[in-house]
């Protein structure tokens, strides 16, 4: 089977890498893709949103399967097109990946279906958010409604700040429309989970756990970035927390999309916050988290072909997912000055050192080949360096080891991904 993947970074060259082991690949293609990618899979230079062109492809090049790794074209109906236009595609339709696509929307079918989350308000209107801020309890979260590359969330410990956060959002309008919307909601303490499903409409399956780290700078400080590293599994992500989310939230989550007439077929991410009250639903994403996926696919033992059609067929009630017990740690190495701003085109090296192990990857994000031909970075997160071990631990040890292999001029990278493991 040909297949089409859809995305160009990371979380992209994952999946490709593990199809690319299943026997039933015989060809991948990969649009955009990037630098890495290239290993692994051909380039096509047609962009994410440009879904009839990348139908078209399909078409043209008898594509069996398209996989779909990004947000952005879920949630703008890329699925929709494909379906149209009888191409088998891995995915949710566009009223599916509304539950990524608007936070208002996700919120009230939590409320509406008893899913466990933090209590909310929605607004339109900036006065009236202020008006709600004077009065509610702070600290408190801002969300932007709709999607913001993991960047439209804002923590305000003060009202100062909430003030300031609802500017941004709504009068400055940071991240565009995404902002027209915001919700309010209390701020919650614990340890934050992430964990990745897949689904077919009714069944669900779930991955292994992991945990991510989204500040910028080391302990937890500076601006919130798509992700600095991660590990799998989550210490904290116990037998007793995984069955009280199977029973309240993940089960309960498939149900309700389904109740609504809107039917999920895809990968429904669970960001988690395991409060002292129980585990409660931070978010949801209509698809991989990354870098989530850097850590969470190369422990997965399945042939990745045969997840995503009987996801597409409904028939995931026959899968039973496996994990080996090794775990896994990745590190990003960024470009300084990300998440604001960051040179691009600087050469790299180093890569040779990953070819030919099986327990060393090196995941590119943003990556590019110039005139002659180098690797050169192309996005403020470069690389994922993931690594397994036996334990978290050395998983740990062994992706930092890695991380000395790459070398460029403006790398940058946080110090204390999967500190946490050190305190479970």
């Amino acid at each position: 089977m040909k297949i089409l993947v859809v995305g160009g970074g990371g979380r992209e060259h994952t999946i490709c890498w593990k199809l690319a082991q299943s026997p039933k690949a015989e060809k991948i293609y990969c649009a955009p893709g990037n630098a890495g990618i290239s290993e692994v899979a051909e380039c096509v230079p047609i962009g994410a949103m440009e879904f009839e062109k990348l139908a078209d492809f399909a078409e043209q090049n008898g594509i069996g399967l398209t996989v779909v790794g990004m947000d952005d074209p879920l949630i703008g109906g890329i699925v929709d097109v494909f379906e149209e236009r009888g191409l088998r595609v891995f995915g949710p339709r566009k009223n599916a990946a509304v539950i990524e696509g608007s936070k208002a929307f996700s919120k009230e079918l939590m409320k509406k279906y008893n899913i466990p989350t933090a209590q909310y308000e929605t607004f339109i209107d900036v006065k009236k958010a202020k008006e709600y801020l004077k009065t509610c309890r702070i600290p408190v979260v801002l969300k932007a409604d709709g999607p913001a590359l993991g960047k439209g969330v804002l923590i305000c410990m003060t009202r100062e700040e909430a003030m300031a956060g609802i500017n941004e959002l709504m009068v400055d309008r940071k991240f565009g429309a995404s902002g027209d919307k915001v919700v309010i909601e209390e701020f919650m303490t614990g340890r934050e989970v992430s964990v990745l499903s897949f689904v077919d409409g009714k069944t669900i399956r779930i991955m292994a756990s992991a945990q991510d780290h989204k500040r910028a700078k080391d302990g937890d400080q500076g601006l919130n970035t798509g992700g600095m590293g991660n590990f799998s599994p989550s210490p904290f992500y116990t037998e007793e927390v995984d069955a009280f989310c199977r029973e309240h939230i993940y089960q309960r989550t498939v149900d309700a999309m389904a109740a609504e007439g809107r039917p999920f077929k895809g990968v429904i991410f669970f960001g988690l916050m395991l409060t002292p009250d129980g585990p409660k639903v931070l978010e949801y994403n209509a698809r991989f988290g990354d870098p989530e996926t850097q850590v969470v696919l190369p422990r997965m033992k399945n042939d990745l072909v045969d997840v995503f059609e009987a996801c597409i067929d409904g028939t995931l009630d026959r899968i039973e997912l496996e994990f080996s017990d090794q775990a896994a740690v990745c590190v990003v190495l960024a470009s300084e000055g990300y998440p604001l701003s960051y040179e691009k085109g600087v050469p790299m090296e180093g890569f040779e050192r990953f070819r030919g192990l099986d327990d060393f990857f090196c995941f590119h994000a943003g990556t590019k080949f110039d005139a002659e031909g180098r690797i050169v970075t192309n996005g403020g997160r470069v690389l994922g360096i993931t690594a397994l071990g036996k334990d978290l631990k050395e998983a740990r040890a062994k992706a930092y080891i890695a991380t000395d292999w790459i070398d460029f001029r403006t790398k940058y990278m946080r110090h204390d991904i999967g500190k946490a493991i050190d305190e479970a």
